[in-house]
């Protein structure tokens, strides 16, 4: 403490005591006075966050998602089946003498002519039998002629008794055996001929010939198969229905088989293995007699030109034609149905322009389209494209479920060649 006054050995009675207290008053007062500033102004900041959290979040935006209209109309029904390709004719070469190969005069896998030279034989052994037949036919020849002569000489003989009759019969019958045994071996000479000519192989038909099997230096007889020739323009596309389809179409089978009129109009197409559509429509040609009983399928052909040798025997593909006609056929965009297993589903907006999950029956597909048999009608929109939005928003309100979801409805543009009802 500090003492103020006269200085003395005791405290003067009008001493002044100051303490160090008494120096911190105006600081604890002056803190006191910011505290009072600082709770109002921390009170309305409290407050104006509050507020802040008691706003309410903007709501999320309806889904865009494209539509489609189901549109009726009449559209063709097209069935395709499973084919392959083969010549009309596939002509197995083989020689019909017997003899050493000499030549090949065509080259693997080339196109021949009706009468080309494939391949050609020794024909030394048969020039030399051919000339022996000749031989043959010229000694009897020479019998013919001298019994011939008999014959002249004796018949006016015989008639003035000048010679027994007996020898003008004799006469006539060596003539007689002469003349058959001239016709034998004429008969010989021309199957030397054929034999000779056959050392020449020679292509039936006009097709495409394969490998030779056989090499220059083979022996080679009337067993052996040289090489295949194949008639490829028209090329025949075998397929089989099955008995349903037969049945459906079962009258014009039978007209067609009755009448002998087998051959149709071009309407068959034929879809390579790689999926394009070969660019020449066909015909029907060939319908089988019967069902197999093992399959319950009957066998038809269609024949397609190929000049340019495009298709080839052994090729696989589908062959596609006409079926029948739906006159009456709903038609949505194929993405805008949902398959769930053996269900399917598409995704409908109702009066209110809510998206609503409904269930559908469908049919054939048409191009870029499917026909819907059963859930919907013509004017009704289907989502085609958005279907995953529509699902997120439901799963986040159960009221949408219920109701349907709100959506930013556009109109869905088909891809090139996708109106409907194309094929």
């Amino acid at each position: 403490m500090f003492y103020s006054g006269d200085v003395g050995h005791g405290r003067p009675a009008n001493a002044v005591i100051f303490s160090a207290s008494a120096f911190g008053e105006p600081a604890r007062a002056q803190r006191r006075t910011t505290a009072a500033l600082l709770v109002p102004i921390l009170l309305l900041l409290a407050l104006l966050i509050g507020c802040e959290d008691k706003k309410e979040a903007p709501k999320p935006m309806p889904p865009e998602v494209l539509v489609a209209e189901v549109v009726q109309q009449s559209v063709p029904i097209y069935g395709k089946w499973v084919s392959t390709l083969n010549g009309p004719v596939n002509a197995d070469i083989t020689p019909k003498v017997q003899g050493y190969l000499l030549k090949q005069n065509y080259t693997n896998g080339s196109f021949v002519k009706k009468g080309e030279l494939l391949f050609e034989i020794d024909p030394r052994p048969f020039v030399a039998s051919l000339a022996a037949a000749k031989a043959e036919v010229a000694r009897a020849q020479a019998d013919l002629d001298k019994y011939t002569t008999d014959v002249q000489r004796d018949t006016p003989l015989a008639a003035q008794n000048a010679i027994p009759a007996k020898q003008l019969d004799n006469d006539l019958a060596n003539q007689a055996a002469a003349k058959a045994q001239v016709v034998a071996n004429q008969a010989n000479q021309q199957n030397a001929q054929l034999n000779l000519d056959w050392t020449k192989v020679y292509s039936p038909v006009d097709g495409i010939a394969g490998v030779s099997t056989s090499q220059v230096g083979d022996l080679v007889g009337t067993t052996t198969k040289m090489v295949t020739v194949s008639q490829i323009d028209p090329i025949w596309a075998y397929f089989n229905i099955s008995e349903s389809d037969y049945l459906a179409n079962a009258s014009e089978i039978s007209r067609v088989l009755r009448s002998g009129a087998v051959k149709t109009k071009n309407d068959v197409e034929y879809i390579q293995a790689n999926g394009d559509v070969y660019p020449a429509k066909g015909s029907i040609i060939f319908v089988n007699r019967q069902i197999a009983a093992g399959t319950g399928t009957i066998q038809l052909a269609a024949a397609f030109p190929n000049k340019d040798a495009l298709l080839r025997p052994g090729g696989f593909g589908q062959v596609r034609l006409q079926t029948r006609s739906n006159p009456n056929a709903l038609l949505i965009p194929q993405p805008a149905v949902i398959e769930v297993q053996t269900d399917y589903q598409v995704v409908v907006l109702n009066a209110e322009g809510r998206a609503v999950m409904r269930p559908v029956k469908v049919g054939d597909r048409v191009g870029a389209n499917w026909i819907i048999t059963d859930g919907l009608k013509a004017g009704e929109k289907v989502v085609v494209d958005g279907f995953q939005k529509v699902q997120q928003a439901a799963a986040a309100n159960p009221q949408f479920a219920k109701e349907g979801v709100p959506v930013d409805a556009k109109p869905y543009t088909p891809p090139s060649g996708g109106a409907p009802g194309s094929n």
